[in-house]
This record gives structure tokens, sequence and C-alpha cells, in this order.
């Protein structure tokens, strides 16, 4: 079953970020951007329509152990990334 990314709350403390519908030159720093604003125990749910795997490499650079990434689908033209914060160290 897809993801609908157009959802902007999917859940309690999950919210939806839809990439495709941000301009590449600006893509990285929305997302970083989104990112360094939830909370602990908060989750952006990331919808994409390619696997961003230099992005998810500077992801886990930046924010080491504080963002767990986790597909929640990997299909050809349609990928779904779930990055929750976790309590800092």
């Amino acid at each position: 079953m897809a993801h609908d990314c157009s959802i902007p709350v999917i859940q309690d403390g999950t919210y939806g970020f839809d990439a495709r519908g941000i301009a590449r030159r600006f893509r990285h720093a929305a997302i970083f951007g989104a990112l360094n604003a939830l909370q602990p125990g908060e989750t952006m749910r990331f919808c994409n329509d390619h696997d961003p795997l230099p992005l998810l490499a500077q992801i886990e650079q930046f924010f080491g152990p504080r963002v767990r990434i986790e597909y929640v689908q990997r299909e050809p033209g349609e990928i779904v990334i779930d990055f929750r914060i976790l309590a800092a160290a």
C-alpha cells in the first residue's frame, strides 16, 4: 500500500515532508531545517522520488545517533523514510 505524503500530520508526533515539491537547490537546507525543528520523540516522514543516499550520509554525519532513519517504503520512484528524533545523549 502506497503512503500518501499529502497528509500533513500522519499521527501524533509524525509530520509529513514531501521533498518533491521543493526546488532541488533548496531541498537539503529545508530538510535540515525541518529536522532541527523537531523535538525528541517526533518523526518527520520524508517522501521523495529517488533514494537519497548522499543526503542520508549527511544526516548521519551531522546528527549522529540523535536521528533514527527507517525506510517505510523503498520502491523505484516512491521513497518514504521516517526520521525519528531521539532524546539527546
